[in-house]
């Protein structure tokens, strides 16, 4: 069994799970936010659905890293195979970390942002903060390959 390529699905797969529990994190605070609008009679911001969409972006990076993985994973000799795993594990872990801490931050911005109907860039700019670690997550673990 290539261990290196068993770290190109794992990659993609824990990641999109972390996208999967940010979203809907997210989307359910956002969902409420509006709810509290619509009882209010005030009209619902629609910007705060950003909230509930951007921990989608770390399935891609999952996605870019497991095929970058794929080609030095065959390639390589089978002793390597838990180098490619170990990366695998820890970077992908690393991203849907970083996922559902913005889905946890986005909750927050969208309930903030549906009760004032200010901050939402304030609020935005933290959930691009737990955005940046999935990034570097992604772009060290393609480095070490």
């Amino acid at each position: 069994m290539n261990l290196g390529l068993l770290a190109s699905g794992l990659v993609l797969g824990v990641c999109a799970i972390g996208s999967a529990i940010g979203i809907v994190t997210a989307s359910q605070a956002v969902i409420g936010a509006w709810k509290k609008c619509y009882i209010a009679d005030r009209p619902a911001p629609m910007t705060i659905l950003a909230f509930g969409g951007a921990p989608l972006t770390q399935t891609f990076y999952g996605y870019i890293l497991g095929l970058l993985f794929m080609k030095p994973a065959a390639e390589a000799n089978p002793e390597m195979g838990g180098f490619y795993l170990f990366i695998g594990i820890f970077s992908s872990l690393a991203i849907a970390a970083s996922a559902i801490t913005q889905g946890m931050v986005g909750a927050r911005g969208a309930d903030a942002t549906g009760e004032t109907g200010q901050g939402f860039v304030n609020y935005m700019m933290l959930a691009g903060v737990c955005e940046t670690v999935a990034i570097f997550a992604m772009v060290l673990s393609m480095i070490s390959l």
